[in-house]
């Protein structure tokens, strides 16, 4: 993790949680299509697992001190995600991960490692978090609309109204949080 180039990533994306300009709207994404899609369907009917990450190894579930703001819609989790992927992008260095949202409503955040080595054990999972939570609490979106000592990252994708984040090394590692 560079955690420089990561906190001006972090104060730029908060910037850009609100909604998209009339001139920047949401590209459509390139999905899968249906047939190719359908064959990762498991019983719980998740279509990502098995395409986009493996099976996650361990689940948690995350009870958020903070209820979702009303103006949270796919635009603006969109519009957060596009911040983050575009100073990812700006960077002077490789992004060590891709993140993106998914679902009907890109309800689910994904955040999957580009290099072997990277986001590959619970452990990286949870330091990446935590760095995120640092920095988000420092942004006065967050300070104003949380308890910024107490709340995480995850009150902050909670805030935007997603409702999980499955983070992996884009090999075997999973780790998947349920946001209640």
């Amino acid at each position: 993790m560079r955690l420089a180039g990561f906190t001006g990533l972090m104060m730029g994306l908060l910037v850009c949680a609100g909604p998209l300009s009339a001139q920047e709207t949401a590209p459509e994404t390139m999905a899968p299509d249906a047939i190719a899609l359908e064959q990762f369907e498991d019983e719980s009917g998740d279509l990502h697992e098995g395409y986009y990450y493996p099976t996650p190894q361990t689940i948690e579930h995350y009870t958020s001190r903070v209820v979702t703001l009303p103006e949270s819609d796919e635009i603006r989790r969109q519009g957060f995600v596009i911040g983050m992927a575009r100073q990812q992008m700006a960077a002077q260095y490789t992004p060590d991960y891709a993140i993106f949202a998914k679902g009907d409503d890109s309800q689910k955040l994904i955040i999957t490692g580009l290099r072997d080595g990277s986001l590959d054990t619970i452990y990286r999972a949870r330091a990446l978090f935590a760095s995120m939570t640092l920095i988000a609490r420092s942004t006065p979106f967050f300070q104003k609309n949380t308890q910024p000592e107490e709340a995480t990252f995850f009150d902050l994708l909670k805030l935007l109204g997603f409702t999980q984040v499955t983070i992996s090394d884009g090999k075997e590692f999973c780790h998947q949080v349920i946001i209640d």
